[in-house]
């Protein structure tokens, strides 16, 4: 069975969102989150073959943000064993955070990334049906780096 994963970061996404099924489509859905302005430099991942929780929601998700100024960007995982951040260089501005459709997403300042290996954690997202990408080093969610407000 081949995975898919619903992605959103636009308000029309609710009741369509961006399906991706092959690399070439995670590319190219990075490269849309990259043109939209900065009030939508998130996006969140969910594998649509996964079942519910007890709650009716994902069991996981997958955060991808962005910064075409700067060609970098962080991750979000959460799922089973907790929530994590992406582990990167540290940030040169005072607040590392993304837009989630308007709304504003904390992140620790060293989870910055180049966009090559946001791309490579994407599409191991992907074909691994939604595991947390060992692409990419991790740190786990903590009271000190609480995780993104939903």
């Amino acid at each position: 069975m081949s995975t898919s994963v619903e992605a959103y970061f636009d308000q029309d996404h609710g009741e369509h969102p961006i399906v991706v099924r092959r690399d070439e489509d995670m590319d190219a859905l990075i490269d849309a989150l990259l043109a939209q302005p900065f009030s939508n430099s998130m996006a969140t991942l969910y594998v649509a073959e996964r079942p519910l929780n007890a709650a009716g929601v994902p069991d996981h998700e997958f955060a991808i943000g962005v910064d075409a100024e700067d060609g970098v960007g962080s991750l979000w995982y959460m799922g089973a064993g907790g929530g994590w951040y992406s582990q990167g260089a540290r940030s040169q501005r005072d607040e590392v955070y993304y837009c989630y459709m308007g709304n504003d997403r904390d992140f620790p300042a060293d989870s910055v990334i180049p966009l090559e290996l946001v791309r490579q954690a994407a599409k191991e997202f992907l074909a691994n049906a939604g595991a947390r990408p060992v692409a990419v080093a991790w740190q786990l969610c903590t009271p000190g780096n609480a995780a993104p407000a939903a």
